[in-house]
């Protein structure tokens, strides 16, 4: 795929969990279930995305979260490889942070491995600034436990016809 490919951020649909169990398999270990990507997408409060490039579309990348009352939370998000350090999952982040600001989030939360410094690195680039950590968090096969680190962004209100000062 050339960087000249425009990615169209959309809804992620019910439909769509097998793909991105298939694509969080590839990024992730362990990885999330197809039932388990159905119960965050049909989840009343999800906020959930996919990018997609090309004819026919093809998924490059996701965002799955969801808000409650005014805070949103960044479950997971996943680019494919070859996409990745292109913009795509900032593309995703920003996108997530209007939809939930929308939805009346005014901030949003995330929790990443120490040892993912890409990730960490693009959060802190969109604005996240770390909140806290937690030991052991992430469990993973063959491997010792790894800490996480909780990130929080304060969203800008967004601009509402007819709501302000005159």
């Amino acid at each position: 795929m050339s960087d000249h490919e425009r990615v169209s951020i959309l809804w992620a649909r019910v439909g769509d969990a097998a793909e991105l169990a298939r694509l969080h398999a590839e990024l992730f270990n362990p990885a999330w279930s197809v039932a388990s990507f159905e119960q965050a997408l049909a989840h009343p409060g999800s906020v959930s995305l996919v990018a997609r490039v090309g004819q026919p579309m093809a998924t490059v990348g996701f965002i799955v979260g969801q808000v409650a009352a005014d805070e949103a939370e960044i479950l997971s998000l996943g680019v494919v490889k070859d996409r990745q350090r292109r913009g795509t999952g900032g593309a995703l982040v920003e996108a997530f942070g209007r939809a939930a600001g929308n939805a009346g989030a005014g901030r949003v939360y995330l929790e990443v491995g120490v040892a993912n410094v890409a990730a960490v690195t693009l959060y802190r680039s969109l604005g996240f600034e770390e909140s806290g950590r937690r030991k052991g968090y992430y469990q993973h096969q063959d491997a010792l436990p790894e800490d996480a680190v909780t990130m929080a962004l304060a969203l800008q209100p967004t601009f509402a016809p007819g709501h302000g000062t005159r």
